[in-house]
């Protein structure tokens, strides 16, 4: 059996980071990893990419069998965030993300996922809760749903686009009572998670906060 070099740790050090759209976990997921040198999976980009290849090839959504092959052959290595992050992309993912075979076979291949040395940062709804309940640093991230209305708002308007406010923040608030509300995987904190709430944070603060954190759980 190989063993590992003598400054790579044998065990995969895992951090769960939760929270709702637009709450700046992904951005806070992204630069804990380059800070660490970890490996970093958005999941909820495995959803899109999902609902991306039903409509690639006019398959219908809301098929199981379909939607449970796509999941189950789904490449991670290969997830294209400037792709998938088109708003029917998005819509697509909330329809398949309610299919249990779908959560199930995406689940099993986060998890392998999370098992990459030196360690993982894995973002989502469920991370903490669910896809890898043993993390060794769980995070929820949130903020007020004007605030993060507002960040998507600022977002799309700096791609050109044309956007209103009431509209989108009428979405988040759709999109919270779907994720928080569905049976299988709700959306909520992890007992454990250390809670984040950058609604007056910005994310150098948060960052250091959660960093901070992380070091103190890798010293102990």
């Amino acid at each position: 059996m190989l063993t590992p070099p003598n400054n790579m740790p044998d065990k995969p050090f895992v951090i769960a980071i939760d929270g709702p759209a637009a709450s700046g976990k992904g951005t806070l997921a992204r630069r804990l990893a380059r800070e660490f040198g970890y490996a970093h999976l958005d999941t909820g980009l495995t959803y899109r990419a999902v609902g991306h290849a039903l409509l690639q090839n006019n398959l219908p959504l809301d098929d199981p069998s379909l939607a449970v092959k796509v999941a189950e052959n789904l490449d991670l290595s290969n997830l294209d965030r400037s792709l998938l992050s088109a708003h029917e992309i998005g819509e697509a993912a909330s329809v398949v993300a309610v299919i249990g075979g779908v959560r199930r076979a995406l689940v099993e291949a986060q998890r392998r996922f999370a098992t990459q040395l030196p360690g993982t940062i894995l973002d989502g709804r469920d991370i903490g809760t669910v896809v890898c309940p043993d993390a060794d640093v769980k995070f929820y991230v949130t903020a007020s749903a004007g605030v993060r209305a507002g960040r998507r708002f600022e977002e799309i308007v700096n791609r050109g686009k044309q956007a209103i406010f009431d509209d989108i923040l009428q979405d988040i608030r759709k999109r919270d009572e779907r994720d928080q509300g569905r049976e299988d995987s709700p959306l909520k904190p992890a007992e454990d998670a250390h809670l984040i709430d950058t609604s007056k944070m910005d994310i150098e603060t948060a960052f250091q906060t959660a960093k901070a954190i992380i070091i103190k759980a890798k010293a102990v």
